[in-house]
């Protein structure tokens, strides 16, 4: 149910976006104590972007789960920006991470909601 999607004007192959996706996952699962299997993880690489009308390197996350305590999201931010800034090497002070806590019955999986 947790949903990460990492969009960045870096350019990375297919390998390193895999790499990067399957560290995420684990490093997601263990920060929100979900099993690993439900946790999903998306990347969208190369994209044209600006952050404070820079074209420095960048990221924006957005990370959605159920049940994702406020109280979590300063460490959660600490964690993913950590784990993006080393990997694809931007300055965490250019990440920005939106969090979502959607009401359950807006979430849908296995032809139902939870």
């Amino acid at each position: 149910m947790p949903y990460l999607l990492i969009n960045t004007n870096q350019e990375l192959d297919k390998t390193e976006e895999m790499r990067l996706l399957g560290m995420c996952s684990q490093s997601l699962a263990i920060a929100l104590g979900k099993p690993e299997r439900y946790v999903m993880v998306s990347i969208e690489s190369g994209l044209s972007m600006l952050f404070g009308g820079d074209g420095a390197p960048c990221a924006y996350l957005e990370l959605k789960s159920l049940g994702l305590p406020e109280e979590t999201t300063a460490e959660l931010s600490l964690t993913l920006c950590k784990l993006i800034g080393e990997a694809l090497v931007i300055p965490t002070e250019r990440i920005y991470i939106e969090f979502s806590n959607p009401p359950r019955h807006m979430w849908g999986w296995n032809n139902t909601t939870f």
